[in-house]
């Protein structure tokens, strides 16, 4: 997950069919090493104002549905409506339930009504979007007057340890990119809703060894997915190069892999 900001690094945001279907595939495996998504999405919903009762929500990006549920437990699965782009995910999260109508969409065009909802919900699935502009502009749209976009996403400095391991190795990109935080402040400012609160906060997991690191990403279906990623095999003296390399950043919990979240709340003006 390389960072925009690094100048002479090629390629741009991955293909959303790309994400789809890489995600689709990650369907089974996803909830069994989900932890950062889950410890993320909860801090989310604790950031919602704590009276706030929409009559109708949306998951945007709802993956295995886990916090579909959480959002009909809590606001009424009636009232609910869940989105994601990758069929396999809704394949997935349809026969569990929590949302009255599981849907396929992208958050750059949804195939929702103006003003129709009173919360969008988006936890770790907007910085597959490559215009997000657009999904602003889409959730201003949808957003009843007074409603609610609450979401979370990464940025710059997701994974560098793994991004500046590989480099030492081959010099090549292996890791997603994604925007800046600045980049969030700008387009958030400018999206026509006030923004209640947002800010950029490091989440650090421990892993026992390298391999399990980029089995979680695979299982995940978070492996790159840039365009002009390195294709072909990976060899295992490339491999084991890599492991020396990230042993650099070794601390008595384990190896490291720090994630930069985002987390946002903002209203659409009554």
């Amino acid at each position: 997950m390389t960072d925009l900001s690094l100048p002479k690094l090629p390629g741009a945001l991955p293909d959303k069919r790309q994400v789809a279907a890489s995600f689709s595939r990650a369907a089974t495996s996803y909830d069994s090493v989900a932890e950062l998504q889950r410890d993320v999405g909860q801090q989310l919903l604790g950031r919602l104002p704590p009276s706030f009762m929409p009559q109708r929500w949306l998951d945007l990006g709802c993956g295995t549905g886990y916090f579909t549920r959480a959002l009909g437990a809590r606001f009424g699965e009636t009232n609910g409506l869940a989105l994601d782009i990758a069929e396999g995910m809704l394949n997935h999260a349809r026969p569990q339930g929590g949302a009255a109508h599981f849907v396929a969409g992208d958050a750059e065009r949804l195939p929702l009504q103006a003003a129709s909802c009173d919360l969008v919900f988006s936890s770790l699935a907007v910085q597959w979007c490559a215009d997000f502009a657009a999904v602003l502009s889409e959730a201003h749209r949808v957003l009843k007057p007074g409603g609610v976009l609450a979401f979370t996403s990464l940025c710059v400095g997701t994974l560098y340890e793994l991004r500046d391991s590989w480099r030492q190795v081959d010099g090549l990109v292996h890791v997603n990119r994604f925007r800046g935080f600045e980049t969030y402040q700008h387009l958030c400012a400018a999206s026509g809703l006030n923004v209640v609160s947002l800010e950029n906060r490091p989440h650090v997991l421990y892993y026992p060894d390298v391999r399990s690191l980029t089995h979680e990403l695979k299982a995940l279906g978070a492996h790159n997915l840039d365009p002009g990623r390195p294709g072909g095999l990976t060899g295992r003296a490339r491999i084991l190069a890599l492991v020396e390399a990230y042993e650099q950043f070794r601390q008595a919990q384990g190896l490291p892999a720090t994630y930069q979240v985002v987390y946002a709340v903002l209203e659409k003006p009554l």
